[in-house]
């Protein structure tokens, strides 16, 4: 599956259970799951069950296994590209494989308003960020117009609240 198509996946009650479930303990076994879903939710169903629709929906996509290293071991930053139209056409596409591609990308978006490529990047001291730059720049400067860098001081939040995951089924605004 292509990672930019979207799943294609029927929600059932118990798979949102399954996800709130994994969200708070991403390291719980399909036995521990079954458990919970009959103590929690009154929900009887065996782990082989639970199993097989979390492989399911990890097949389908319905959610990306990462491993992100605790926050206290990184400098995360905020990149803002704003590209020279002058050499967009002819360059953008190594200048947006360098980024999406580099070990130091942990989330890689377009925004809308003001068109811009944006990343949140992770990197072991600031030396090496503002080595990256110097790299990208050297490489790819011909289409950047603007490289806006922000630094991350402290991050409060780096999870999934298991709530949201209730409007998969439901239909819920969360």
């Amino acid at each position: 599956m292509d990672s930019r198509d979207a799943p294609d996946w029927k929600f059932k009650e118990r798979d949102v259970l399954v996800l709130r479930e994994l969200s708070r303990d991403p390291q719980l076994s399909s036995r521990d799951l079954a458990r919970l879903l009959d103590e929690k939710y009154d929900i009887d169903v065996s782990h082989v069950t639970v199993s097989e629709s979390i492989r399911g929906m990890r097949e389908e996509g319905v959610f990306r296994e990462a491993i992100i290293p605790n926050e206290e071991y990184f400098y995360f930053a905020l990149f803002e590209f704003k590209f020279n139209p002058e050499h967009f056409e002819a360059r953008w596409r190594p200048a947006m494989t360098f980024i999406r591609d580099s070990p130091n990308t942990l989330f890689y978006f377009l925004s809308d308003g003001e068109y811009q490529w944006k990343s949140v990047m992770m990197f072991t001291s600031r030396d090496a960020q503002s080595k990256w730059i110097h790299e990208f720049y050297k490489d790819h400067g011909a289409v950047v117009d603007n490289l806006r860098n922000s630094v991350v001081t402290n991050v409060l939040k780096f999870r999934t609240d298991p709530e949201i995951l209730a409007s998969l089924h439901n239909g819920d605004e969360a």
